[in-house]
Parts: C-alpha cells; sequence; structure tokens
C-alpha cells in the first residue's frame, strides 16, 4: 500500500531534493519524523506541480508567502486556491491530489503535513478540543476539506523561518524540528472555532451576533451590558451562551482577536511595538507585550525583528 509517510526507507530527518535549479528556484520534501513531513517551494517564473498519492488520514496546513497555489482533489472534482499572505488548513482521508504552483514573478509556499496517527499522540479525550476535533474528522471518509483559512501573521512566519533554519549538522536536529512543527501547529489550531452542534439555533445565532459586534469592535469593545442590549438580550444570558458556544468568555474573545490582529501588524516593519499596541486597543506596550508573551510564547519585538 502507497503512502505518503512510509515510503521511505530511511525514516530520519531526510531532506529530498524535488527540484532544484539554485536557491531561489527549489522544492523539496523534508521528512521530520514518522508521521510528519514538510514540502517547501521557492520559484521565480515557473509552473511546478507535485502530485501526492496514498491512503493516509492527514491535516495539512499551508501558508503561502508569495505567489499562489492550487489543491486540485481529483476524488472529488474541486480545488482550493490560496494566494499570497494566506494561510489554509486542510483534512484528508483518501488523499489523491496535485499541489500547483502557477507560474508567478516569485512563489515561496511552505506546506506542513501531518499524519492522524500522529496527532493521535495529543488526544484529551475532550470532543471539543481541537486535537480530538481534527482527529475526528480525519476518522471520517473525506477526500479533502478546508477546516480553516487566514491570514498569515507574524507568528507564522517565525516559527516557518525557526524550523527552515535548524542547521543540518546541529545536534537533536530532529527533535528541534519537532518542537517548531508543534508550535506552529498550537499558532494554527488555535485559530479554528469548534461549534457544538447540539447548541440550539436560536442560541448559537445570539453569540455569532455578539462575535459580528466584537470582531468589528475589538479596539474599543462595547461593555457587556451595551452588547447585551444590541443583541436583544441580558447580560447572563449573553455571557452564559458566548461561552457555551465558543468556548471562551466575552474577555478573552477580545483579547484573542486583539492579539491575533497584532500578529498581523508585527509583519509591518514601518510600526513600532507601541504603535501596534494602540491599534489594537492596549494603552501600555509593556502589558502588551507580557500579554502576547503568555499567549504565544514570543515577545513581539522578537517578530518585528525578523
Amino acid at each position: 500500500m502507497e503512502s505518503l509517510f512510509f515510503n521511505i526507507t530511511d525514516r530520519r530527518y531526510t531532506t529530498t531534493p524535488l527540484f532544484h535549479l539554485d536557491s531561489k528556484n527549489f522544492m523539496h520534501r523534508v521528512d521530520l519524523s514518522n508521521g510528519v513531513l514538510f514540502f517547501h517551494a521557492k520559484l521565480q517564473q515557473r509552473h511546478q506541480t507535485l502530485d501526492l498519492k496514498g491512503l493516509d488520514r492527514m491535516v495539512l496546513i499551508v501558508m503561502v508567502q508569495a505567489g499562489d497555489v492550487r489543491l486540485e482533489d481529483y476524488l472529488e472534482d474541486q480545488q482550493f486556491v490560496l494566494k499570497a499572505g494566506e494561510m489554509g488548513i486542510y483534512g484528508s482521508t483518501r488523499q489523491s491530489m496535485r499541489l500547483s504552483i502557477p507560474k508567478a514573478s516569485q512563489s515561496d509556499i511552505f506546506i506542513l503535513a501531518v499524519a492522524d496517527f500522529f496527532l493521535k499522540r495529543y488526544l484529551s479525550g475532550e470532543e471539543r478540543e481541537v486535537i480530538d476535533f481534527l482527529y475526528a474528522q480525519l476518522q471520517e471518509e473525506i477526500s479533502l476539506v478546508e477546516i480553516n483559512r487566514q491570514p498569515i501573521g507574524a507568528l507564522g512566519l517565525y516559527s516557518v523561518q525557526q524550523l527552515l533554519s535548524i542547521d543540518q549538522e546541529q545536534r537533536l536536529q530532529r527533535l528541534r524540528a519537532e518542537h517548531q512543527v508543534i508550535g506552529l501547529m498550537i499558532h494554527c489550531f488555535l485559530m479554528i472555532d469548534i461549534l457544538d452542534e447540539e447548541i440550539a439555533p436560536e442560541d448559537r445565532a445570539l453569540a455569532q451576533r455578539a462575535k459580528a459586534i466584537l470582531a468589528q469592535e475589538y479596539v474599543s469593545p462595547p461593555t457587556i451590558k451595551v452588547l447585551a442590549h444590541r443583541c436583544a438580550t441580558n447580560e447572563s444570558k449573553l455571557k452564559r451562551v458566548f461561552k457555551q458556544v465558543y468556548q471562551s468568555t466575552l474577555h478573552h474573545y477580545v483579547q484573542r482577536l486583539r492579539l491575533e490582529q497584532a500578529n498581523l501588524l508585527l509583519k509591518e516593519s514601518s510600526l513600532s511595538i507601541g504603535e501596534i499596541a494602540k491599534r489594537v486597543g492596549y494603552r501600555h506596550q509593556g502589558y502588551f507585550s507580557k500579554l502576547f508573551y503568555r499567549v504565544y510564547g514570543v515577545y513581539p519585538a522578537t517578530l518585528l525583528r525578523q
């Protein structure tokens, strides 16, 4: 049986050039460990395709820094296109697809593939924990499904850069690489909202109304009393329903929106940390930096220097 993850005899950290012209024109496959590998392609004025065949159940994290990439699903005759600055998470259980990078002045594509048996190591037993949710998705008979799509932030770029910069001769190379991969997975997976299918439609609609308001006004959000009034409910019900639907308090959801936007702004080297903090609603740069580090494990100044 052909498999994406088991078609090499040497399962150590292994780099396989699929195409290599020079440092600006290449496509490499890197096997990190059993169940984890990635593809990295940099191209200039070149079209490149990669056919993936096998029976693996896996999650794909696709990040497009430049150019665009097309995921063509043969089994269901569908395709997904990601453009520059986008990151997508996909699930596949009957994987047979083509990754196509159209000709562009410059393309920079990173694709991480994680097998379901790797995710299984981290199951919590809670259905609404994101790892458990993704693992359950992969146990269904799906061909290729888009789970999430987001803009790429500075933290995602930083994680990929750290992974790609690991020296082939560095001690504990594979362990370092897995550490970076897990950090990237955590960052990407935390962006996924998991909705409970058993929640009453009217409660879900209420939570979604509140979420839409906060998404627009997170810099200076309304008080819970005002938000409840705008959603035509009372404070107690709003807090209860929002927590039930999104597994988050209103306060923590606003914090998440602010930090995610800050993560995007950190790609703009023209802005200072203080300016970014103010743009997302924090008056004090120091507090913002500490909060960002507490959530993401890296200070915003580190990302701004990349």
